[in-house]
């Protein structure tokens, strides 16, 4: 019986996986298939992103995804490296998303939703609305907080970022950050009590 070192050695490892670094170079120089690399990488954390964002609107998202992905690349140029890619592209995600808000809107009627939520059929329609009001309310809640507190409760929570990530992209301690969150939640709080 042969052992595993008197098999010959014709087989060799797969080659290692580019780093992000040399992803970047790569796309700075145009090669398409690095950046085809960068957005398998990072499409899933993207639109799981954009999908908190837009309270699960998955044809939404999906085009916020999109979206956030061509301002990205039209973008790469300013990409200093300073902050992990996935750090840098959340903000974009971010901005897309509040560039989403801006615009206007066609106004649904709230029948329309009611019906659409009961039909789905998961929960009763009278628990699916209350959760959705519930939800709907903390995020007008987050988005009317102070810029800073936003964007940080936005990137720890919606966009799942650890508190370390965040002071690295805003250049503060993660004492800072903290602090900051303390202050959202504080303001939060008070905000969500004087809605319900």
């Amino acid at each position: 019986m042969p052992t595993a070192d008197s098999l010959p050695s014709t087989v060799s490892p797969p080659p290692a996986a580019p780093s992000e670094r040399a992803l970047l170079r790569a796309l700075a120089r145009g090669d398409r298939e690095a950046g085809s690399q960068l957005v398998e990488r990072t499409y899933r954390q993207v639109w799981t992103t954009q999908m908190r964002f837009t309270h699960g609107d998955a044809d939404l998202a999906s085009d916020l995804t999109q979206e956030t992905y061509r301002r990205a690349w039209a973008a790469i140029a300013s990409f200093d490296g300073r902050a992990a890619f996935a750090t840098w592209l959340y903000r974009i995600a971010y901005t897309t998303f509040l560039n989403h808000l801006r615009r206007p809107r066609r106004v649904v009627p709230l029948e329309d939703e009611v019906a659409s939520v009961a039909a789905s059929g998961a929960e009763d329609g009278e628990t699916a609305v209350l959760r959705s009001e519930q939800g709907e309310r903390m995020r007008r809640a987050v988005l009317s907080l102070p810029e800073t507190l936003r964007d940080t409760v936005a990137a720890r929570f919606w966009g799942g970022l650890p508190v370390r990530e965040i002071a690295a992209s805003e250049g503060l301690s993660e004492v800072a950050i903290r602090k900051r969150l303390r202050k959202a939640y504080g303001l939060l709080q008070t905000a969500l009590e004087v809605t319900s």
